[in-house]
Parts: structure tokens; C-alpha cells; sequence
């Protein structure tokens, strides 16, 4: 019986997963992995930091629907990836990361580059793993992408110690799934089910609240048609966009601290809120005790832990989006509910009105660059057919608010962690999973600063994303804060002159261009999409340029801040 070493055991193991990109960064606890990988045919794609690797994975994994893998060495390198897992961690995405460790016999001795890689992630994975028997080496990577892909999509960590990499197996040995614990609920119940059909037909003033986990379980199609066939309008979380075509006149688009004011204004008067794959999180319930006063919540959700955390919900479902949509769809057009959706069309009216009163704005006669002029001219470009990614801040919301996104899995961002420096790394996994796509990365020049080294991991990969830069030369939201609730002291915002973006981009072999003036933005987003390599467009916006309309901080959602 022929032998292999661990290494080459992962190696394997990954093949069989499917797994065809990596994302990482070698060092010396991981040399015999590198060492396997140079006979494999899988794509490595070297970062230029660890952190880079893990939101690259994290993205890889958002626009595919598979499971993201991401390795580093031991030590600073593990713990580099740190940000990254948590990321993928509040936002439910799948990534397996792999970590060096130090030889078994030398754990807990304070070794060089030793770090206590599964207990610093424990709180931020959905499992983790030190590997300390080569026999079970096979086992746990088959684990691993299982529990990541199954249920609530999570991270898993696998620690492995070198002597692990550099130790022999037999290499027919095989790995089994044990997890008799771990059951995930697909399936609704269906008494609850048949409650939550009741609750529908019967409701006069109901919206659809779909999240990231209506992506995530590809279930957009499902909601999709269930809306549009119910007249329910529909809400999406940050992470939900694409989850629902903009463009169809029953989408509300985003609510919350920067949403539109009539999906907020609809959460306010609705009498029945149907949550699906949502968290109900804080950026969008404002002052809780003011949230939805009204509703009903139905909440779907295949993670239990989540329903009834954050709001009171008066008909729970746990499973996955897709199976229990597929459910209600089927149960709720069994009726006869012509008079039901006959109920709901003059909410749907009323909110159509609302949508044309308090359309989101900003002065297009000004002949000043505005960011949402910029977004609005990349989404006319690329015809809404792109994926585009945020950094995290007033890019971020200008993105969201003026692209349209109509499909799923093409809009990348940061959600739950909040994580300046996302963007750019995200872009590239999404090119190395999607390169037949435009991929953009709409970015801040605070944020970006945070990652710009991977600039080079584009150009050298030859993964040529279009980076859409914001520049108003300040941390662009926190100044905004600074600007609304604290006087205008601008405490250590303002970045202006850090770096020249187009020579930073040149010096790393990609394209730069620079607009100040707004009859150039267009004719600049059409070179760059036509150009093969990486470019970035250097946007020169107002300084004092705010994201609009907000929630200030502890307020309901139906108080909102709007332009002066």
C-alpha cells in the first residue's frame, strides 16, 4: 500500500472537495503544503497579506456558492487571517482556512511562530480543528467543508500541525462525515408553514424582509415568484440585495440607517413582516421598541438561534429559504386568494406613490463630482451586468443605494463586521471565480489604504479588476458623524495628500486615471472596463460629501435625516 505525506493528503483531499482556487500566503510551517501544491493543477492565488487571502476566499465563495479555501503559516500568519474569518462569520459565508501549525510535541511551549490558532477562532467559526493524528487527517478535511456548506454557512478552521504535513499516510485512506449532532433543519414545519399562509392571506399591509440567507440557500428565485404572484412588496437587508430584482416596481430596495424612506416608512405601517435568511439587525431596526410597531413577524431562518433575538416573532420556521418558499408557494396557491391579494393592492399602491415622492436624490444639476452621479454612470455602463464590491463606508451605502441590483450573488460587501479594506481583496475572489464578469470595486480611499498591497496580487495574477475610487481625502463616514454629532471636529479624519492613487496603482504595473471633472466620468468607466489589467479611476468627490437619508444613532427608522 503506497504512501503519501499529509500535504499531499490535503492536496487530495481538497481535489475531491472540487476545490479548484486557493488563496494564501507560504511561510514555514506550511512549506511542505506549498511543496505538495507545485505538482497540483489547482489555482493558488498569492496575496500580498494573509487578511487578503481570507476575504478573497470569502468573495470566491459569495459569487460561486462554494466553499472559499484560504491557507497560512503558523503564528502571525494565522492570526492575519483573523479578520477575515470573523468576516465571514457575521456575513454566513462558507471558507475552509487552513493554518500551519508547530510540531505537536512542541504545542503549548512557546514555540517561534506558535500561536493557539483554535482557541484565538473559537468564537469566530463555526468549528475549528488541530489536527494531532494523521489518521484523521482525511476525516476532518471532509468535515470541515461540510459543516462550512451545510445549515447556517460559517468558516472552519484547520489547524495542522507540521509534523502532520511531513507525516505518512496511506494514501487510499478515506474520510468519513461523524457528526451525529450535527442535523441542520431543511425542512419547515408545517403546521407553522400552514400559519404563516394564514397570517398572509388574511394581512392587509405585509412586505417581504429577504436577507443574505435567500442568496446563500439560492432561493432568490423562489422568493422571487412568490412575491411577485402575492403582491407583497419586498425589503432587502445590505446582504440581500440581489435577492430580489430592483427594478421591478414591488422592490423597496434597502431600509435601515441608510435605506430608502419608504422602505422604512413600509417596515412603520406594515401589519405583517415575513423575514427570510435575515438577522434583523441593528444598522436596520433603528430604536427596537419603535421597529415595525405594527407587525406580525414571521421569521424563516435555518439557524434557530436567530429567531425571536432581536425582534418578537409570532410564527417561527425554522429550515432552509428555498425548501420552506417552496412550501409556502405551493400551500398559500392552493387558495383561493384572489380576494387576499385583491386586500393587499392598495398598500402596494400607497407604497408606489410613496417610492415616487421620496425617490433617493442628489443634485444632478450640480456641476460638482457627486459619488452617486459616479455610481449611477458605472451601473448605465456596465448595464446592472456586473458583480460589484464595497469597501465599508460612504462608498459602501452610495453603492448600494444608486447600482441596481437585479440578480443574485452580485453584490460583494462587508456586512455584519464591517470591514474597512473588504473591497479589494473581495474583488479579486470574485474575479478568480467569476472571470467572465466585469468585476468593480466600488472603494473609499481610507478604506482601500487598508489593503492597497494587494494591488499587486491583481496585477501579478493577472486578475484585472476596475477599481471605482471615492476619493474626498477623509475617512469619509466617520467624518460625517464627526461633521452631525460632534461639531465638526474632525479628529485625525482627514487623510488628504496620503498618496497619489493613479502613480500607486503605475507603480504596481496596473492603469490609473485620474477624474476631477464631471463630463469625463463616463468616458473614464468605458476605458477602464476595455482595458485588460487592473485599473483604477481616481474620482476627486467633495469633501463634504454625506451619505443621505440616515437614521441618527438610537433614533426609530421612521425619523430620518435628509439633505439640508
Amino acid at each position: 500500500m503506497s504512501k503519501i505525506t499529509g500535504a499531499q493528503m490535503i492536496i487530495n483531499c481538497l481535489k475531491q472537495e472540487g476545490v479548484e482556487v486557493i488563496f494564501g500566503y507560504p511561510g514555514g510551517k506550511v512549506i511542505p503544503f506549498y511543496d505538495a501544491l507545485f505538482d497540483s493543477d489547482i489555482k493558488h492565488v498569492l496575496v500580498r497579506h494573509e487578511q487578503g487571502a481570507a476575504h478573497a476566499a470569502d468573495s470566491y465563495a459569495r459569487v460561486t456558492g462554494k466553499v472559499g479555501v484560504c491557507v497560512s503559516t503558523s503564528g502571525p500568519g494565522a492570526t492575519n487571517l483573523v479578520t477575515g474569518i470573523a468576516n465571514a462569520h457575521m456575513d454566513s459565508v462558507p471558507i475552509v482556512a487552513i493554518t500551519g501549525q508547530v510540531a505537536t510535541e512542541e504545542i503549548g511551549t512557546d514555540a517561534f511562530q506558535e500561536a493557539d490558532v483554535t482557541g484565538i477562532t473559537a468564537p469566530i467559526t463555526k468549528h475549528n480543528y488541530l489536527v494531532k493524528d494523521i489518521k484523521n487527517l482525511p476525516s476532518i478535511i471532509k468535515e470541515a467543508f461540510y459543516i462550512a456548506s451545510t445549515g447556517r454557512p460559517g468558516p472552519v478552521v484547520i489547524d495542522v500541525p507540521i509534523d502532520i504535513s511531513t507525516g505518512l499516510i496511506d494514501e487510499d485512506e478515506k474520510g468519513i462525515i461523524d457528526l451525529p449532532g450535527y442535523k441542520p433543519t431543511l425542512k419547515g414545519n408545517q403546521k407553522q408553514i400552514k400559519q404563516a399562509v394564514e397570517k398572509i392571506y388574511n394581512s392587509k399591509k405585509p412586505v417581504i424582509f429577504s436577507g443574505g440567507g435567500v442568496i446563500s440557500s439560492n432561493a432568490s428565485k423562489e422568493l422571487t415568484e412568490f412575491a411577485i404572484k402575492a403582491r407583497i412588496p419586498v425589503i432587502t437587508s445590505l446582504l440581500g440585495m440581489g435577492s430580489f430584482p430592483e427594478d421591478n416596481e414591488l422592490a423597496l430596495n434597502m431600509a435601515g440607517m441608510h435605506g430608502t424612506r419608504y422602505a422604512n416608512m413600509a417596515f412603520t405601517d406594515a401589519d405583517l413582516v415575513i423575514g427570510v435568511g435575515v438577522r434583523f439587525d441593528d444598522r436596520v431596526t433603528g430604536k427596537l421598541s419603535e421597529f415595525a410597531p405594527n407587525a406580525d413577524i414571521v421569521h424563516i431562518d435555518i439557524d434557530p438561534a436567530e429567531i425571536g433575538k432581536v425582534v418578537k416573532t409570532i410564527i417561527p420556521i425554522v429550515g432552509n429559504a428555498k425548501d420552506v418558499l417552496q412550501d409556502l408557494i405551493e400551500r398559500y396557491f392552493k387558495k383561493d386568494n384572489k380576494k387576499s391579494i385583491a386586500r393587499k393592492e392598495k398598500w402596494v399602491e400607497h407604497l408606489l406613490d410613496l417610492k415616487k415622492k421620496y425617490p433617493l436624490q442628489y443634485d444632478k444639476e450640480s456641476p460638482n463630482l457627486k459619488p452617486a452621479y459616479i455610481v449611477e454612470k458605472i451601473y448605465e455602463v456596465t448595464k446592472g451586468d456586473a458583480i460589484i464590491c464595497t469597501e465599508v463606508g460612504q462608498n459602501q451605502m452610495w453603492a448600494a443605494q444608486f447600482y441596481r441590483f437585479t440578480k443574485p450573488r452580485s453584490f460583494i460587501s462587508s456586512g455584519g463586521l464591517g470591514t474597512m479594506g473588504y473591497g479589494l481583496p473581495a474583488a479579486i475572489g470574485a474575479k478568480a471565480g467569476r472571470p467572465d464578469k466585469h468585476v468593480i470595486d466600488i472603494a473609499g480611499d481610507g478604506s482601500i489604504q487598508m489593503v492597497s498591497q494587494e494591488l499587486a496580487t491583481a496585477v501579478s495574477n493577472k486578475l484585472p479588476v476596475k477599481i471605482m475610487l471615492l476619493n474626498n481625502g477623509y475617512l469619509g463616514m466617520v467624518r460625517q458623524w464627526q461633521e452631525l454629532f460632534f461639531n465638526r471636529r474632525y479628529s485625525e479624519t482627514c487623510i488628504q495628500g496620503c498618496v497619489d492613487f493613479v502613480k500607486l496603482i503605475e507603480a504596481y504595473g496596473g492603469v490609473g486615471i485620474r477624474v476631477k471633472e464631471k463630463e469625463d466620468v463616463e468616458g473614464a468607466i468605458k476605458k477602464a472596463l476595455e482595458i485588460d489589467n487592473t485599473v483604477l479611476i481616481d474620482f476627486w468627490i467633495e469633501e463634504e460629501e454625506n451619505v443621505y437619508p440616515m437614521v441618527a444613532p438610537g433614533a426609530p427608522i421612521s425619523e430620518m435625516l435628509d439633505h439640508k
